[in-house]
C-alpha cells in the first residue's frame, strides 16, 4: 500500500501544471534588416504596442498614434527615436517615452507574437 501511494503521489506531481508560463522569444532583427519584421508586444497596464523594423527604422504603433523612428544605436541595447519620442531597451524589454519626461507612454514591453 505504501508504494502504491508514493507512485500515485509521483504520478500526480507530474501531471501538476507548471508555474512558470512557456515562452519562445521572439528576437528583434538586426537594424540593417531590409525585410520588414513585425513584433507586437504586451506592456505593464495591458497596453499594446506594434512594431515594424525595417532598414535601420521602427514603425510603432500604439493605439491609434504611429511613430516613424530612426535606429540611434545604444551601447548594450538598442534606442530607435525622432525629435518626440523613443523606443528602446534591451534584450526583449522595451519603453515607449516621450523625450519631454514624465512617465512612459508604455514600460516593460515583452514581445507577445510575430505580426509579419
Amino acid at each position: 500500500m505504501k508504494r502504491l501511494s508514493i507512485v500515485a503521489l509521483a504520478l500526480m506531481s507530474a501531471c501538476a501544471p507548471n508555474e512558470q508560463p512557456q515562452t519562445s522569444a521572439i528576437p528583434r532583427p538586426a537594424p540593417e534588416e531590409a525585410t520588414p519584421t513585425g513584433i507586437a508586444y504586451l506592456c505593464e497596464g495591458r497596453k499594446e504596442v506594434a512594431i515594424v523594423y525595417a532598414k535601420n527604422r521602427a514603425s510603432v504603433t500604439m493605439g491609434d498614434r504611429t511613430w516613424r523612428l530612426e535606429y540611434q544605436g545604444a551601447g548594450q541595447g538598442f534606442r530607435y527615436a525622432d525629435a518626440t519620442t523613443e523606443w528602446s531597451g534591451r534584450d526583449n524589454a522595451g519603453t515607449l517615452k516621450a523625450l519631454s519626461g514624465g512617465a512612459p507612454l508604455a514600460a516593460n514591453c515583452q514581445p507577445l507574437r510575430r505580426t509579419t
